[in-house]
């Protein structure tokens, strides 16, 4: 995602940005307006200067001069007010186009498959969708519209002197090849310093949220120093960076402000020397070129900063691109709706891997029949979770076909069947928001009596009322402020007021306290009555009445049965390890 062309305005993507701007064709169009507006009328004042000195001041015709200011008066007020217009619309333009940009990257990124995200850092995917979307607003702001409003003005201000004087005009652009030339080198180098410049910007944001993520990590492993250090080495980059920048503009600014100096004084030296010769070139054209030359120059030093802004711009550009165009987002081609599933599901020699030849899932069959409680067991990594990340539609089948009600999955829409799976993770994420907000996720459909009718039914109402403001308890970020037994409370009531037709428990009991344990298995009990319902359990006496159990290792189905089969195959896997669970259990028994 780092990789850029390199170009320094791509015709081709900027198109594409176009398109945002469609829907404010209006005020783009009133843009360019203005640029071309203000391109004359700031020709116009020093045109209006020559006249008041050689018509006026050096004939001493006051009373005509009165009427040649007042029109200069004027002149600089319109220029004023179509600045302001041209300022104002432009950034409007700008803002209204990184809102629509940046709700369609995140729209197109809550889509994205699973494996996008296990390959993407959380912190470079805020930098793509706040920085650098922001640095897009600037193409218009202080980019493109400012560069044609500069290249209108300097065409227009040649335009004017050559009409005047060919030979001053001339000894003016002979300044021109050292100016382009350092421009160019400036532009070039800004192009590579700015690129430098975004890389260390996402490493940083990257880096930023994965400690404060893991703050816990660091501070239990006293890891405070270590990170501070790194994140001081990975800071100087950002900082090394900037001043690249810095550097490459401090050299090319006083190269740009002595050319001017040299125009001026090449433009005095030359009316003087004609002067001796006895060619007349009268104060006024004299004060009109020197006037001109800053109107020239000045642009032309700006050009080369507002060519930094438009690079920077086009490399975001680039990069929310090549998001908004990746073909990331899981399989939805699917037509059918079901109102509700009877909760079949059948697995037809599924291949899959999450790294392309690292086989998670090799060969698995299984069929689950509709209402049966279905359970998954075996050590950790022999793809139990990567089973129910496949009926979700996570992720995508390598090869063979799953089955839904006897409908390949792919047949369905996607919407579809998330509305009809419920998921309990071990790992809980609540949002920083309200336990009811967090429950309903903002579904309308879901009114605070569903949710403490649920509640009661779960027998967690009293415990959620006993929080300050019941419903309305803010848990904050990742609800660090409930145990995990009450996150995981909280994400029962979740799946039960959504009443789904199949239900998914990965490791929902695992890591609680005993009286959580209890409360949730109530829970458990309650919402997969009459639900076909997917178990992955560590603890194998969770799975005991089960109606089946396969046995998982190194993404094969070892054993398949319900409990009491899997115990009497001789030197069984699953046999071994509920022996060993049992143990376990008995030597933890307090000794009385």
């Amino acid at each position: 995602m780092e990789k850029v062309k390199g170009k320094i305005f791509d015709t081709k993507l900027f198109g594409k940005l176009l398109a945002f701007v469609k829907p404010y064709n209006i005020t783009f169009f009133g843009v360019m307006l203005s640029a071309i507006i203000i391109s004359l009328l700031s020709t116009l004042t020093p045109y209006l200067l020559k006249v008041v000195v050689d018509d006026y001041l050096l004939t001493k015709n006051y009373e005509g001069m009165l009427v040649i200011i007042l029109i200069m008066i004027v002149v600089l007020f319109s220029e004023v007010v179509f600045m302001y217009i041209f300022t104002y619309n432009a950034n409007w333009l700008g803002q209204k186009v990184i809102k629509d940009l940046r709700v369609n990257v995140f729209q197109k990124i809550i889509k994205f498959k699973m494996s996008f995200f296990d390959k993407n850092a959380v912190g470079r995917l805020v930098t793509r969708t706040v920085n650098d979307i922001e640095t897009i607003a600037s193409i218009f702001s202080q980019g493109l519209f400012t560069i044609i409003a500069d290249f209108l003005k300097m065409a227009t201000v040649i335009t004017v002197m050559t009409i005047i004087s060919v030979e001053l005009t001339i000894v003016v652009i002979s300044i021109f090849p050292l100016l382009i030339y350092a421009t160019r080198v400036f532009q070039k180098s800004m192009k590579t310093a700015f690129e430098k410049v975004r890389i260390e910007v996402a490493n940083l944001n990257s880096f930023v949220q994965e400690r404060i993520s893991g703050v816990k990590i660091v501070q239990i492993f006293n890891r405070e120093k270590i990170e501070k250090d790194n994140f001081n080495e990975i800071n100087l980059k950002h900082r090394d960076a900037w001043l690249r920048t810095v550097w490459i503009n401090s050299i090319f600014f006083p190269i740009a402000e002595i050319s001017t100096s040299i125009c001026i004084g090449l433009l005095v030296w030359y009316g003087g020397f004609k002067n001796i010769s006895g060619e007349t070139i009268s104060l006024g054209t004299l004060f009109l070129f020197i006037s001109m030359s800053g109107l020239l120059f000045r642009p032309l030093r700006q050009i080369a900063d507002r060519f930094n802004t438009l690079q920077m711009g086009m490399v975001s550009t680039e990069r929310i691109f090549k998001i908004l165009e990746d073909n990331l987002e899981i399989n939805d081609k699917g037509k059918i709706e079901q109102n509700s599933f009877s909760g079949q599901i059948e697995f037809k020699n599924v291949n899959f891997s999450y790294i392309k030849n690292q086989k998670v899932l090799e060969n698995i069959s299984f069929k689950i029949n509709p209402s049966e409680t279905f359970a998954i067991v075996g050590p950790t990594g022999s793809g139990k979770t990567t089973i129910t990340n496949l009926i979700t539609k996570f992720y995508e089948l390598d090869s063979g076909n799953i089955l839904l009600d006897g409908n390949d999955i792919d047949s369905y829409n996607l919407e579809n069947i998330r509305n009809k799976i419920g998921i309990i993770l071990q790992d809980v994420f609540l949002f920083a928001d309200t336990i009811f907000n967090n429950i309903t996720l903002f579904n309308e459909k879901i009114s605070i009596q569903d949710v403490e009718k649920a509640a009661k039914e779960l027998e967690i109402h009293d415990f959620i009322t006993s929080l300050p403001n019941g419903y309305n308890f803010n848990v904050s970020e990742r609800g660090t402020t409930l145990s995990s037994g009450q996150k995981q409370l909280i994400a029962f009531l979740r799946v039960l007021v959504n009443n789904p037709d199949i239900l998914i428990l990965d490791e929902a009991t695992s890591s609680i306290d005993s009286y959580s344990e209890d409360l949730i298995k109530k829970a458990s009990n309650k919402i997969t009555k009459g639900k076909t319902s997917i178990i992955i359990a560590h603890r194998l006496s969770t799975v005991e009445s089960a109606d089946k159990i396969i046995y998982m290792e190194n993404g094969k189905i070892l054993e398949y049965g319900n409990h009491k089969e899997l115990l009497n195959i001789n030197d069984g896997k699953f046999k071994k390890l509920y022996e060993e669970q049992s143990l376990e259990n008995q030597l933890a028994q307090p000794i009385n």
